[in-house]
């Protein structure tokens, strides 16, 4: 056992969060389980965010703070703030979204209740900048079978779906969490880790809005999403997630995701007709639907190169 053991770990990641990091920090300290840390960790902000962590590690002692001094992209930061925790139960953190105060509680009471479920989350409000209300995620169905296959093959015909990806900001199970690979360093990352989260447990939801995912300027579906994949800029996408200062020569990520997906099946321990089921699954999804988005992203590829060429011969 480890000494003094939280029961939850909240871990928050930040780059230049100082607009809404106080909300979100304030809403964590608000659950009604009192029984957690709160790890923070920031990835070289250059705004306010540092001033204002350590004001509030001289308010809560059961929050810790760790910076790195240069951006080392989305992945490394989420992978951090797991990786250095320490509770039973994990949740990961925006810093620009917010939680009803009985959020935790409840998802842990699920969880508690059922010791096959590697996650629970709630139904999620919309708000805007200035913490109004905006609506209402709706899902399509919720990945709560009890066979790793169905599960698997729910969260890829759900490829694209914006909604998805709010589920990683439920309550994890770290132990079954840990039997992941994390977030993996390319765009669209989290789907990927959700795929592979489906196999190793299913997925609950509490039947109360208790999440409020917040819609501004500055978030990532709004500087980076677009239901057209080719006239999104992939190459500035990829930096943020890699944190590399050098701009990649090629994109791919759709062609990355099918590859996480065989990497996700491989690495999770299941039997061998579980793991032949799970590939076939991939292909068919690939000669289904998948195939859409790997010739979006070689068509993305050739505009590029063509722009690219066109600019040269201007200058």
């Amino acid at each position: 056992m480890v000494k003094n053991r939280p029961s939850l770990s909240f871990g928050l990641p930040v780059f230049n969060g100082e607009k809404y990091l106080r909300q979100a920090i304030d809403s964590v300290r608000a659950q009604t389980y009192r029984d957690f840390e709160l790890i923070i960790s920031d990835n070289g902000s250059v705004d306010r965010t540092e001033d204002i962590c350590r004001e509030y590690l001289k308010k809560d002692d059961r929050i810790s703070y760790y910076r790195s001094e240069k951006n080392r992209g989305l992945a490394w930061n989420w992978n951090r703030v797991f990786e250095v925790s320490s509770g039973v139960y994990f949740k990961w953190v925006a810093h620009d979204d917010i939680m009803a105060p009985q959020f935790v509680e409840k998802c842990i009471n699920a969880l508690e209740k059922d010791p096959t479920l590697i996650l629970c989350h709630s139904k999620n409000n919309m708000i805007n900048e200035f913490g109004d209300a905006d609506g209402e995620y709706k899902y399509v169905a919720f990945i709560d079978s009890q066979k790793p296959l169905e599960r698997f093959r729910e969260v890829l015909n759900r490829f694209g779906d914006p909604t998805l990806a709010w589920l990683i900001f439920g309550v994890f199970r770290r132990d079954l969490l840990k039997n992941t690979r994390l977030w993996p360093s390319h765009i669209a990352g989290d789907w990927n880790l959700l795929a592979e989260i489906s196999i190793v447990g299913h997925i609950s939801e509490v039947p109360d809005f208790l999440f409020s995912r917040r819609k501004h300027t500055q978030s990532y579906t709004e500087k980076h999403y677009d239901s057209q994949p080719r006239i999104r800029d992939y190459r500035t996408e990829s930096l943020f997630w890699t944190g590399n200062t050098k701009r990649p020569l090629i994109v791919m990520p759709s062609f990355q995701s099918c590859l996480e997906l065989f990497r996700s099946v491989n690495h999770i321990h299941m039997s061998l007709s579980e793991q032949r089921l799970c590939y076939e699954e991939i292909w068919r999804w690939i000669l289904g639907k998948g195939w859409k988005y790997l010739k979006s992203d070689i068509g993305y590829e050739l505009d590029f190169q063509r722009m690219t060429i066109n600019y040269g011969k201007r200058k």
